[in-house]
């Protein structure tokens, strides 16, 4: 029941956050801020049944289940402040969009640590500097994967078929996410967070 509980508050979280990326295309407006809080909020516990469901299959799946809900919440927390960011600087290209993805992966590493760590993969060993430390370098080359794919299609391939700057940097992050997400889960797994209680099925947190 906590897992639910837990994913249902990562779901208001994300219902909020998406809303200064929708509002680079689309005007905001109460109905939509009810729309997507509420929405992401049942969503959320709905995606993550399917997943426990699925993993009468492949156990990884509950452990993979709750990875993705925290990897959705960091994803849509760097794309809020990117887009707070380029909002109030009026950048969407170059140099400074590149250096925009430093603070936004500095606040999704630590959120994904907590959460990842005591929720995820409810590790069983204590909080350390070494293992943030460690955590933050995986997280790092995520994050230079990340950001090596997103500069690239943003600033070298530039934006195709008409699309604006903005809503194509936003295109360029998203495909990036792809190619770092596979990275954390299995280096969080296999080499951060491996003495799990999570390697056993189990649904409390």
């Amino acid at each position: 029941m906590k897992d639910f509980l837990l994913v249902s508050l990562i779901g208001f979280l994300v219902g909020w956050l998406v809303l200064p990326t929708a509002a680079v295309k689309i005007a905001i407006t109460p109905k939509l801020i009810l729309f997507s809080v509420v929405g992401f909020t049942i969503l959320a516990p709905l995606l993550l049944a399917a997943a426990f469901y699925l993993s009468q299959f492949w156990s990884s799946l509950r452990q993979f289940g709750k990875f993705c809900a925290v990897g959705f919440l960091n994803t849509f927390l760097g794309f809020a402040i990117i887009n707070l960011l380029m909002r109030f600087t009026g950048i969407t290209e170059g140099v400074y969009f590149s250096l925009f993805l430093a603070p936004a992966f500095l606040a999704s590493a630590t959120n994904s640590y907590f959460w990842n760590k005591f929720w995820s993969f409810q590790s069983a060993t204590a909080t350390s500097p070494t293992e943030y430390s460690r955590f933050l370098l995986f997280t790092f080359i995520g994050f230079l994967i990340n950001n090596g794919v997103a500069s690239f299609l943003n600033n070298v391939v530039g934006p195709l078929g008409g699309i604006s700057p903005v809503v194509w940097a936003n295109i360029s992050v998203l495909v990036s996410v792809a190619f770092s997400f596979l990275w954390n889960f299995f280096s969080y797994r296999f080499l951060i967070f491996k003495n799990s209680k999570s390697q056993v099925p189990s649904s409390k947190f």
